[in-house]
């Protein structure tokens, strides 16, 4: 059996870890990028945002004088360019109007606005791609940068690899994570038997001690915005639309609006998961205590998206749709939702419908 490392070990001791790391670096690093984290993952989580409203707001004060006096004297920032456009446009809404994330429900699906994350850049997850594989580049984003070793949540062994879980700097899921295996042999994204037999490991210890603990993966093509081999950790009080029995891939009655596989077995999920690599076709997975959810679907940039979508990923194409206007949050409904997440589907449509 895996001995999973403190952070992983309850509910409780994830929740007070994540917390008390995103204090501590708020107080021990003065510098935008992690500013920016901590003020995106407290504005996402109520409690959070009770405990580092305060501290979050000395350090904006703090930030915005010695920005606003670098800039007054023709100074440079010793910051990145993606840090400083994005604290320009916090400066621009003010901190006492930003907003915690809202939801509610539209029929089986959830809507969030995150006005936050619509600052986040949008590396490769914008624009069209080929194929499901492009080769690792060192010189590109990835999780080996030496600037994101302040990010890392933890580091260790973990079923039997070396890892390094992250915080996830624009979160749209709660206790969000990165987790890379094996970050040092700079894996590109994607998925092998071998860490797919990982994550499914990962998971399934993982979520016999945290309820609600699942772990998600975007493929090449499939809104995956680091071209280095990492899944996203999250948990839930409830399970994803996506997991609702009452959806066909589950055992119930209702069709999904793209197709959809659920898989019990590791084995019999990779042999889905090899054909769709064949096909060249672009996936997005849920590894939940219920098994590994599959849905295979266009590639990003193949078709237009409605006016709202920023890009589908894993979060969306389950049913946890992430808005970033109050009145696209306010105005979209469930027919809306429905027909962009069928938009999505690949072709032919009915590739990997139903339950293993």
């Amino acid at each position: 059996m895996t001995i999973l490392p403190a952070p992983l070990a309850s509910p409780t001791a994830l929740e007070q870890a994540f917390s008390n790391g995103l204090a501590t670096m708020l107080e021990r690093h003065h510098g935008l990028g992690v500013y920016i984290l901590v003020l995106a993952n407290a504005a996402y989580d109520g409690d959070l945002w009770r405990r580092l409203a305060a501290p979050l707001a000395a350090r904006h004060a703090e930030l915005a004088a010695t920005i606003g006096d670098t800039l007054r004297r023709g100074g440079r920032l010793a910051e990145p360019e993606d840090d400083v456009m994005v604290f320009l446009k916090l400066l621009a809404i003010g901190f006492d109007h930003l907003q915690t994330t809202q939801s509610r429900r539209a029929g089986p699906w959830e809507l969030s606005f995150n006005p936050i994350r619509a600052l986040r850049p949008p590396r490769m997850s914008g624009g069209k791609v080929e194929g499901l594989l492009r080769p690792f580049d060192a010189a590109g984003f990835q999780f080996n940068k030496p600037f994101l070793a302040r990010e890392v949540f933890w580091e260790g062994e973990l079923a039997g690899k070396p890892a390094r879980l992250l915080y996830n700097k624009f979160p749209f899921a709660r206790l969000h994570g990165l987790l890379v295996p094996e970050p040092e042999r700079e894996l590109p994204q994607y998925l092998t038997p071998e860490l797919h037999g990982w994550a499914w490991e990962v998971r399934e210890r993982a979520a016999a001690a945290i309820p609600g603990f699942c772990l998600a993966y975007n493929s090449y093509g499939a809104l995956a915005s680091v071209n280095h081999l990492h899944f996203q950790s999250f948990t839930r009080t409830t399970p994803l639309p996506l997991q609702d029995t009452g959806f066909a891939h589950n055992g119930g009655d209702h069709a999904y609006p793209l197709p959809c596989a659920r898989f019990d077995d590791m084995e019999a999920a990779w042999f889905h998961l090899d054909e769709l690599h064949s096909r060249g076709m672009p996936y997005n997975l849920i590894y939940g205590a219920d098994g590994l959810h599959v849905l295979a679907r266009a590639a990003q940039g193949s078709h237009p998206l409605a006016a709202w979508n920023a890009g589908f990923g894993w979060s969306d194409l389950a049913g946890a749709i992430t808005l970033f206007s109050r009145e696209e949050y306010d105005g979209i409904g469930e027919t809306d939702i429905t027909a962009e997440m069928a938009a999505h589907a690949p072709l032919p449509a009915r590739i990997g419908v139903g339950k293993d």
